[in-house]
């Protein structure tokens, strides 16, 4: 069925109204709901949140002014950011800089419906912006409602577009659960293979086992891209995860494990694949001999905490990286570890085939669908 004639079939002939969001919508301020202890821990059972990115500040052990959202879901609504999020559990909120959306009427407009309708909205956020967003900026906003004069076939409408989304986002909760599951079974197996008896292997410093390099200075600009190319193949990697860019030489021509020295990244330790470059704020480790592998050398380090503070920047020198040390068994059962470790490590951080990928997949399918079902066409009083 193509995307026009599923829209049709969905709406099958009624009229779509655009209504002010203030007018389907009504807010509270959480003010009696706000947490007053700092004292938060795992151990208790009411979650404080946040509408920002963080979410879940922690959780606390009060237990008056809880929000029932349980009974009754809402959406909490960041004035500053715009920020929002879906909530179904009962909490205390952290901030009255908050608002509390919900239906203002729940037997003509479903609150799931104006979540999953608000999060097609582009960001206008300006630098530097911090004034509250919800009165004088989103509640004038118009919202699709189908049928409005018709509340039962405008309810089935809606219901059917949040049942199609919520098996997306579902989906994609679940794929989440998963990988932290499998995160918390690699840190499992990883701490057990690594974990050895009194006198059962040797403990060796890095210094002993690796020569230490420091990243040089990034390419010039003329012999860089941002994406690989024929010519630009080789990645540049700087302090965190991600791609600096792509040039035309490399200065690394073998597997090598780096460590971020700076920085609120310091201590982070990645496998890097022969020929690249690093760059500065980068320690880069290559094994002196064959009988260490630098795999071994990512899960070894992956596995302890490691960092310094000689000021008030977080920073590594190479003296700390050789002062490290790790327990080195025999090449055959370092390969071993690694083999065991990698299928973990390929399952719960691979971009190209591990859940990561999936869970992506699924995000840009939900995303899709968002879009097809929630892009209704505009009268031309709402277009202007």
């Amino acid at each position: 069925m193509s995307e026009t004639n599923f829209m049709d079939k969905l709406l099958d002939g009624v009229e779509v109204e655009w209504l002010p969001l203030g007018d389907v919508t009504q807010y509270e301020q959480p003010t009696k709901y706000l947490v007053t202890s700092t004292n938060y821990s795992d151990e208790f059972d009411t979650p404080v949140l946040t509408a920002g990115k963080t979410f879940i500040l922690g959780y606390t052990d009060e237990v008056s002014g809880i929000y029932k959202a349980s009974e009754k879901p809402v959406i909490i609504f960041d004035d500053f950011t715009t920020a929002n999020k879906w909530v179904d559990f009962d909490f205390k909120a952290k901030s009255s800089a908050m608002k509390m959306i919900s239906s203002s009427d729940e037997d003509r407009f479903l609150i799931k419906y104006i979540y999953y309708w608000l999060n097609t909205l582009p960001s206008e956020l300006v630098d530097g912006d911090h004034k509250r967003h919800w009165i004088g900026n989103f509640s004038n906003k118009r919202i699709p409602i189908p049928c409005p004069d018709n509340p039962k076939k405008s309810l089935e409408i809606q219901a059917e577009i949040v049942r199609i989304l919520d098996t997306f986002t579902e989906l994609t909760a679940e794929l989440t659960a998963e990988l932290t599951a499998r995160k918390k079974q690699y840190n499992y197996y990883r701490d057990q293979l690594l974990s050895f008896e009194d006198g059962e292997v040797e403990w060796k410093t890095l210094g002993e086992t690796c020569d230490v390099y420091t990243g040089g200075e990034a390419p010039e600009s003329g012999s860089m891209s941002k994406t690989p190319t024929d010519i630009y193949k080789y990645p540049i990697y700087g302090n965190g995860v991600e791609v600096y860019g792509y040039t035309d030489s490399y200065r690394v021509n073998k597997d090598a494990v780096t460590i971020s020295s700076i920085g609120a990244n310091t201590g982070n330790v990645y496998f890097r694949s022969a020929y690249f470059t690093p760059i500065i704020r980068l320690k880069v480790l290559m094994p002196k001999h064959d009988q260490i592998l630098p795999r071994y050398i990512f899960h070894a380090l992956s596995s302890i905490s490691i960092g310094s503070k000689s000021s008030s920047v977080p920073n590594m020198n190479a003296a700390d990286v050789k002062r490290i040390s790790i327990p080195v068994p025999s090449v055959e059962k370092q390969a071993r570890i690694v083999a065991i470790l990698d299928k973990f490590d390929a399952l719960t951080n691979s971009i190209t085939d591990g859940l990561p990928r999936e869970i992506e997949l699924r995000q840009k399918q939900y995303e899709y669908y968002r879009y097809l079902l929630l892009s209704f066409p505009k009268s031309e009083e709402v277009a202007t």
